[in-house]
């Protein structure tokens, strides 16, 4: 027996190689490793750090029900080698074991980041064997014994938080202990077993349409939490579930059983799972986004938005609504410039004349709606000092597009030989070369025909399991369809390098860090409602880093000055992007969004370094007061909320600041009309909001 201890940024790992050359992943965690934690009915058997299910390979061993847990060939894989050496970005394990009787080898790969407790880990599978083998499932990442340190029952100290989001929904936390999800704790301590798995999946290129891609636990015994983000554009899978005394975690992209992915390796062929990240933090759910936000930003695409963090208006939320006009942007269009704003961005609808949903494709300028043609208001957006950007929604073609029935069957999703239809769209597939260079051609005609520097991409069907052209399963055809995506992606931000591009999916249903480590901006929502948007704009840096998160603010035409501050603090702590009827507004509501973006332009700077926090804990849609923290050097910046709520005083606790002097000032707006005092003993600042719907910016000064 043979045991390799490896402590690399705070996080503890213990792997074991058995007497019957096995190796084990025993630890990984910021806790220490205890030898006790790991008593069970069978020792360290199940603690493989790889599974591997392929078609026709028996499961031996105690199983119940359909958990990727005694996979074969995964249970007898062999070990072959460790290799550990160091890259640009830190660490990088190498794990590699080989089943003889498939002849497939597993190299299990863990990427550590210098200076941040989060390990992205993907899994190579090379077929060195003489007959084709059918994957069904391949793990990214394999951990048992999530729950093994302390000494309570698993299902009374464990806490997962599972990230809910759907449509005008986002971003909605929900905790539950092991036991509310159906694993309450049922045998003896040392065999826990079952049939039953916590399964959290996606099918389709809709990444985020059901849950965000990623999962945080708590051991609340312990004070320790393990957390984990898939980074993929379409389907994936993690489990959570019990397996002799422990529980464990399993992180995927698609499976056969879940996502219909089968993929036939033939010899010498490899393939590549999709990349997923874990990371583990002392303390809670703050502590941990503290780990992923600095990961985000260590993984994501070098580009200038992310830096400068300029202000956008959108003439499409509580606006023009897809409907615009040479002479309705002319008015918007001086009042963004008036306002603040740095790109201003055409929204749907500049490409037809009346109804557009199922005629897209083409992308060509409609000329009634902009007499003179859409570089002539692209000159006008320039001469005003702003940028100009327009809608897209390029992976789809309407099925009344002209060019819809010109082109082959290939370049669309087909299945049982029919093209997939959703919404009156098809869905176009980037593996087709010629899809390719229809994309990339409507892309270098508005960046060079248009001056567009701006471009917000949708993406508001779902085409379901994949593609049968050219695949081995329809769920094949979608890995490989998402991965040539994000080639194309990658070429036009090599050749564009200025160009911003958003990631929009109906608002935020495309949230996930393959997209987001390409574009700089994604949108968070479509919630048109204002003050439900504030639950959206304080879980945004859950999911996405401050400086991606877009996040709207449209101040009604029949508002007051309290719904416009309301309106703007949504905003001000993530990336603005500005609308509503920006003409109809008086002067004095007109100058608080001014204020508050001429606000915005002085803390940029430091919203692009912060890391989050929520003094109130995370927001449900249905709480009277929402909080949002952003700690920087030597200050903070709070957000704070008040929906409705009958009390009009809120106590926040700022932790990290107990016992600290601290100047405490209204940063927006600058007329407070409000009052606030900060507790230095307790660590807490309370507030006083004026209306039951208001909001208020504060910053905490102090010296670093």
């Amino acid at each position: 027996m043979k045991r390799w201890e490896i402590t690399e940024n705070r996080i503890h790992l213990v792997w074991e190689i058995t007497d019957k050359n096995e190796i084990k992943l025993l630890h990984f965690s910021v806790l220490d490793f205890e030898e006790e934690n790991l008593a069970s009915d069978t020792g360290v058997q199940s603690f493989y750090p790889q599974e591997i299910l392929v078609t026709g390979q028996d499961r031996v061993g105690e199983r119940h029900g359909s958990k990727y847990i005694q996979t074969s060939p995964g249970y007898r894989m062999k070990y072959v080698d460790f290799r550990d050496s160091r890259n640009e970005k830190g660490r990088l394990l190498e794990i590699v074991t080989k089943d003889d009787i498939t002849g497939l080898e597993l190299t299990s790969y863990m990427q550590f980041y210098d200076g941040i407790s989060v390990v992205r880990c993907w899994t190579e599978v090379a077929n060195k064997g003489s007959e084709p083998q059918g994957l069904e499932y391949v793990s990214s990442f394999a951990l048992n014994g999530i729950d093994k340190e302390g000494l309570t029952d698993f299902d009374d100290k464990m806490e997962l938080w599972i990230p809910h989001n759907s449509w005008e929904k986002e971003l909605c936390w929900q905790k539950y202990t092991l036991r509310e999800l159906g694993m309450a704790a049922s045998q003896p301590e040392i065999m826990h077993r079952s049939s039953k798995a916590v399964e959290i999946s996606n099918t389709g290129n809709w990444s985020a349409k059901e849950y965000i891609p990623m999962g945080y636990i708590h051991n609340r015994e312990m004070n320790a939490s393990l957390f984990w983000q898939i980074e993929h554009n379409g389907s994936w899978y993690w489990e959570i579930s019990d397996q002799d005394g422990h529980v464990y975690l399993k992180l995927s992209g698609p499976t056969e059983h879940h996502n219909s992915w089968w993929k036939n390796l033939k010899p010498g062929e490899m393939f590549v799972t999709v990349p997923v990240s874990v990371g583990s933090a002392a303390g809670g759910f703050d502590e941990a986004m503290d780990e992923l936000t600095k990961y985000r930003r260590a993984i994501r695409r070098v580009n200038d938005d992310n830096e400068k963090l300029q202000v956008i208006f959108n003439d499409y939320m509580n606006c023009l609504f897809g409907d615009p006009t040479t002479d309705k942007e002319i008015p918007l269009i001086d009042k963004a410039a008036e306002a603040g704003c740095e790109y201003y961005c055409i929204d749907c609808g500049w490409y037809s004349e009346g109804y557009w949903w199922d005629g897209v494709g083409e992308w060509l300028p409609c000329e009634k709606r902009f007499p003179g043609g859409l570089r002539k208001l692209m000159d006008y957006i320039r001469s005003k000092g702003m940028i100009p950007g327009v809608w897209l929604e390029l992976e789809v073609m309407g099925i009344k597009c002209p060019k819809a029935d010109r082109v082959p069957d290939d370049w669309y999703f087909m299945r049982h030989g029919k093209k997939v239809l959703d919404r009156s769209r098809y869905q176009l597939d980037f593996r087709n070369p010629q899809v390719i260079e229809h994309a990339t051609e409507v892309i270098d005609r508005l960046v060079n025909e248009y001056g567009v520097g701006y471009i917000k991409m949708d993406y508001n069907i779902e085409p379901g399991i994949g593609t049968e052209v050219n695949a081995d399963s329809s769920g094949d055809g979608l890995l490989g369809h998402n991965r040539a995506y994000l080639n194309w992606l990658d070429g036009i931000f090599r050749k564009y390098p200025d160009l911003i591009i958003e990631n929009c999916s109906s608002g935020g249903l495309r949230m996930d860090y393959a997209m987001l480590s390409r574009y700089s901006i994604q949108s968070t929502s479509d919630q048109e409602d204002y003050i439900r948007y504030a639950t959206v704009s304080a879980n945004a840096p859950s999911a996405v880093t401050p400086e991606q998160a877009a996040v709207w603010s449209y101040p009604l035409t029949d508002g007051d000055s309290e719904e416009v501050i309301f309106n703007m603090i949504n905003a001000l702590l993530l990336r603005i992007h500005q609308s509503g009827h920006l003409v109809n507004l008086s002067p004095e509501r007109m100058g608080y969004v001014q204020e508050a973006i001429a606000y915005y332009k002085t803390i940029r700077k430091d919203i692009k370094t912060a890391l989050p926090y929520w003094p109130t804990g995370i927001s449900q849609y249905t709480d009277p007061w929402v909080s949002l923290g952003l700690r920087c050097e030597g200050k903070d910046y709070i957000a704070v909320w008040r929906r409705n709520s009958q009390e009009d005083i809120i106590t926040l606790p700022v932790a990290h600041l107990k016992g600290r002097d601290v100047k405490v000032i209204c940063g927006y707006p600058g007329k407070a009309g409000c009052e606030f005092h900060w507790n230095r003993e307790a660590g807490e600042l309370t507030a006083k909001l004026p209306a039951r719907i208001s909001a208020r910016l504060f910053e905490l000064r102090y010296e670093a």
